[in-house]
């Protein structure tokens, strides 16, 4: 897991904040200086606190469960879809559905309903529907594929969020906190990091610097869930040289006995072999 150097991100643009007027006090720790009338993210925090997230995220990747990433911002949204993609993780980069995770079962309700007109479709049954039954479920499937079709493989909670943009993502965020379930994001100058439990202090405008910040930790993830798939290697090879010495007596017995019968007939054949002048003679009649 290679981590972006401090010219790496000085390059991105992760080190752009906001206007002055326009900051969130609670972001001071995590700012450098001003300048012309913008802050100055530090960016020594920012490598710091991506280290970190980046640990974090590989575990839970290794564990086997599922990160949610959200973005719905423009410069964000292919990005996140092509890093999520690639580790097989859910994303949102469309609306937020409000309630999807303090109302899951009803989403996931909605997702069974994309699966059943799937069904239609391939049984037969979509097609002895009218034509305008037909268009009408054509418009309903097409609607729940742009907004939950990412999140069709999300069969429970996710473990973590990944979020680009704090004050745009406030619903998420505040349904993560309600449900005590870790947020990953990136705060720029101008949100409050109060509510996140992994900071990572960087420009969240500028397309490069996203790219940059969640390509490391998708990265990290990506490493997570191949140590596990070598640990299940392991774990299996190890089971299959447990079940060896168990079976190797059996063939022991086997090659003893296959030995004794072997025997047999060599002692048979000496009995047969002894010459008869050796036989003790009969006394002789009187």
């Amino acid at each position: 897991m290679a981590n972006p150097t401090f010219d790496q991100l000085l390059e991105a643009g992760c080190h752009f904040g906001h206007l002055k007027r326009k900051w969130n006090p609670a972001m001071a720790p995590y700012i450098f200086m001003e300048r012309n009338g913008i802050h100055i993210i530090d960016l020594y925090k920012t490598a710091a606190k991506v280290e970190e997230a980046a640990n974090a995220l590989k575990q839970i990747a290794k564990s086997g469960k599922k990160v949610l990433f959200v973005a719905t911002k423009k410069q964000a949204k292919q990005v996140v879809a092509d890093l999520a993609t690639s580790v097989n993780m859910p994303y949102v980069i469309e609306r937020w559905p409000g309630g999807m995770l303090t109302n899951f079962p009803t989403i996931r309700k909605a997702v069974k309903k994309m699966t059943t007109i799937d069904k239609m479709t391939k049984d037969g049954t979509f097609d002895n529907l009218s034509k305008r039954e037909k268009l009408q479920i054509t418009r309903q499937r097409a609607k729940l594929e742009k907004t939950l079709g990412s999140i069709a493989d999300l069969n429970r909670l996710p473990a973590a969020l990944l979020v680009v943009d704090v004050m745009k993502e406030h619903i998420a965020v505040a349904e993560a906190n309600r449900l005590g379930i870790p947020v990953f994001a990136m705060v720029d100058t101008n949100s409050d990091p109060t509510d996140i439990d992994f900071v990572i202090p960087a420009n969240d405008d500028a397309s490069k610097s996203i790219e940059l910040i969640l390509g490391t930790l998708t990265s990290a993830m990506a490493e997570g869930l191949e140590e596990r798939k070598v640990e299940k290697i392991d774990a299996e090879a190890a089971a299959e040289n447990e079940e060896a010495p168990a079976a190797a007596p059996k063939r022991e017995r086997r090659r003893v006995r296959r030995n004794d019968v072997a025997a047999e007939p060599a002692a048979e054949e000496t009995v047969a072999e002894t010459p008869a002048a050796e036989a003790p003679e009969a006394p002789a009649a009187e």
